[in-house]
């Protein structure tokens, strides 16, 4: 099945990147639908419930980048394995995946459940916040498990070129997330809590169609024969030496929030929940831009692993120039239409004032974020996966952060200049990220895959 997807990708590469980036696409509309209605039920309880939500976001952030950056690190093994015809390999890189799902899970609930309540203090949120932060935390570190162990599943049918049976499951999710949200957060009267309890919920019935499909009913090409596993060095290297640098790049996206927010909460928590708005609407604009990076981990791998370098190079140009087109419009439409995609969420003047001033000052370079955002992708596809730690850590930790603490703190300059310094580091890093791309492909041909 996965071999016939290979050959079908082969020779229509174009049809193969919307083949898969559709179904992805779908979902993730489905997902980024119910994180805004989401934010429109709290926002109801109070500017505060959004800043509680808010506060919680970098911790959420961490505990992502690390379950999708090594899921990375696995559909990108997995493809090149298949691209290869090594099935073996490739099963037991689907193996490895599942163990070091359920490892992160019980280190990540046990420290969140222990010490999730310093850990909010610790990174700003304040004495009117930190206890219903703590209360929406709480609740979603018994999900964890599943949340993490589900992702990683995704990843594995990603690995194989299956996009469409993971997305249906995870937008049966979302929706039944969205139903469940009113109830629990006005009906049952849970508040903030009952956010929480709904994506736990909606995430164990996720996580039990992913079980019984993979391993009852044997719906994918790779076969889990967890009761033989065995470690294997190549294949674990194989995996983190994408993954972990894809990890830690996520990790260091938290940090960022985290300083963003501490940076925030300077001026007030309605800050805080502004700049937590203006992010609930980047995750609606940049749908298309992670779909089709998505699919280009897979598409790149794949024709990697079988050696079809012309290929790779055809999937990656066509790649970065729709991704510039689409936002190119999407960015005309964001920037004239910004009031009234905020208006929705809060009734809050001065947070949809400073939600749209964000909203205006991004949209200018939102199409410099989709050419930059996929060549980490491409990179990790072609088995790099330093690339993509390196720019994250330049567009964070170098340009952005600093700037916006010097512009605040030193120059004492308004709240909007934490937007122009969040659009430098865009800049600078969308030329980092394309200078890294361009000079792989051009030696592209001494690159050679491992099997």
């Amino acid at each position: 099945m996965a071999e016939s997807r290979l050959e079908e990708y082969l020779s229509n590469p174009a049809k193969g990147l919307w083949k898969l980036a559709i179904p992805v696409m779908a979902g993730m509309s489905i997902q980024t639908i119910y994180s805004i209605v989401d934010m429109v039920f709290i926002g109801r309880l109070s500017g505060n419930a959004i800043a509680a939500v808010a506060f919680n976001m970098p911790l959420f952030f961490f505990v992502l980048g690390l379950t999708f950056g090594l899921g990375a690190g696995v559909t990108a093994s997995i493809a090149r394995f298949i691209g290869a015809k090594d099935k073996i390999s490739a099963d037991n890189s689907a193996e490895h995946a599942v163990v070091l799902g359920l490892g992160i899970s019980v280190v990540l609930t046990t420290v969140g459940l222990v010490y999730g309540k310093q850990i909010l203090v610790s990174i700003g949120a304040t004495a009117d916040v930190a206890n219903l932060s703590w209360s929406y935390l709480r609740v979603i570190c018994i999900g964890l498990p599943f949340m993490v162990l589900s992702a990683f599943f995704r990843s594995i049918l990603a690995g194989e070129g299956d996009t469409k049976f993971p997305m249906t499951v995870a937008a049966l999710g979302t929706v039944l997330n969205i139903i469940l949200d009113p109830i629990f957060i006005f009906t049952l009267g849970f508040g903030i809590p009952g956010a929480a309890w709904a994506t736990v919920i909606s995430q164990i019935i996720v996580f039990i169609i992913f079980v019984y499909m993979l391993f009852v009913k044997e719906h994918s090409y790779i076969t889990f024969r967890l009761k033989d596993f065995k470690p294997s060095s190549f294949i674990m290297k194989d995996i983190i030496k994408v993954g972990l640098p894809a990890s830690m790049s996520m990790v260091i996206m938290s940090i960022g929030q985290l300083i963003f927010n501490r940076i925030l909460v300077y001026f007030s928590t309605d800050s805080v929940a502004a700049y937590q708005v203006g992010g609930r609407i980047d995750m609606v604009i940049f749908l298309p831009i992670m779909s089709i990076a998505f699919a280009l981990t897979t598409l790149v791998g794949m024709f990697h692993g079988a050696q079809k370098l012309d290929k790779v190079k055809y999937i990656i140009k066509y790649g970065l120039t729709r991704s510039f087109m689409i936002t190119v419009v999407i960015s005309i439409i964001v920037y004239a239409c910004a009031p009234q995609l905020i208006m929705g969420f809060t009734k809050d003047i001065y947070i949809q004032n400073t939600a749209v001033k964000y909203l205006r000052l991004m949209s200018i370079v939102y199409p410099l974020v989709a050419t930059a955002m996929p060549c980490g992708r491409i990179l990790q596809g072609l088995g790099l996966g330093m690339p993509l730690l390196i720019i994250t850590s330049i567009r964070v930790l170098l340009v952005s952060s600093p700037l916006a603490a010097f512009f605040i703190f030193i120059q004492g300059r308004p709240l909007e200049w934490i937007w122009y310094s969040m659009m430098i580091s865009t800049v600078v890093s969308s030329i980092v990220a394309l200078t890294w791309v361009y000079w792989t492909v051009r030696k592209f041909p001494l690159i050679k895959t491992q099997a």
